[in-house]
Parts: C-alpha cells; structure tokens; sequence
C-alpha cells in the first residue's frame, strides 16, 4: 500500500477507535496548555517521535493504554476552571500531576478513573449559567427526555 493510503487508513481507524483523529486532539492539548509537541509526549509518557507519528497517522494507535488515559487526563483538566482561564500555575501542575502519574486503565475504568471529574462538567455549568435559576429551569425542561443531563443540571443549580 503506498503510504497516503496507509495513513487514509490509520486516520479512519482513529475516528472509529478514538472519536476523531488523535492529531486534533493532540493538537488541542499543545495549544491548552502553550506546550511542544515535545513537552506534551514527555508528559504522556511517549517518545517525540512515536507522537508525531500517531498524530500524522503514519501509526494508527497510542499502544501503551497509560499513554491514552493520561491524555484523557489532560483532556479532562482543560475544563478545569483554573486550567480554561489559562492560570500559568494551574498549567504547570496539570502536566506535572498528569505527567507524575500511574493510571490504571482496565475493564472497570473507562477509560481512566480520576477523582471528581463530575466537578469540572458541574463548574463549567455554573460557569456559563447566567443564575442558578437558569440551571433549574433547563433541568426541568429536559427532565423527560433527557434524565441524566437534567440530574448534572439540577446539581449544579444545587451546589451552586
């Protein structure tokens, strides 16, 4: 197979395994955290090389399963309050956290287990609610249809 159809493919296999292709994500972690694609495979815990390669679609997969859930990890930090607003402190120790440490990635962690990742999606919510009325009266709205999103509205109209 000559090698744009190689990487046509590796980028489809991404968008099926993955969501999108991991370039655009990686792409979204460098800008977040104003890091280097260098600096930002150290803190996965890959070499430079083997991410531009997954991020080209020269390779089709992160194998290491650490590597992903770290960038999940990372992914998940940017909708951290500190982290969104760009606090150069909060960017710093989100990659050192991630970077320093061991995730588990197994049939009960999807694909990582992290503490209080409810908070960011709940801080968020407040975040961009014009009242905590607001939050009630969406919640109410999609009660019916939609369960689950209108429970994370009610708490973060609660909490708030």
């Amino acid at each position: 197979m000559e090698e744009y159809k190689i990487v046509q493919r590796n980028l489809a296999l991404q968008r099926e395994w993955y969501g999108e292709p991991l370039g655009d994500r990686v792409r979204r972690l460098v800008v977040a955290f104003d890091v280097s694609q260098a600096q930002l495979a150290d803190v996965l815990g890959i070499s430079a090389p083997m991410l531009s390669q997954v991020m080209s679609g020269r390779r089709a997969k992160i194998g290491n399963p650490a590597v992903l859930a770290r960038m999940v990890m990372l992914e998940r930090r940017v909708l951290t309050p500190e982290v969104a607003s760009g606090d150069k402190e909060a960017l710093k120790r989100a990659l050192e956290e991630v970077r320093a440490s061991r995730p588990t990635v197994g049939r009960d962690t999807l694909p990582v287990h992290e503490r209080n990742h409810d908070e960011a999606a709940l801080a968020v919510l407040r975040r961009h609610a014009r009242s905590v009325d607001d939050l009630s009266a969406a919640a109410e709205l999609l009660s019916t249809r939609f369960p689950s999103l209108s429970d994370l509205l009610r708490r973060a109209a609660q909490e708030g």
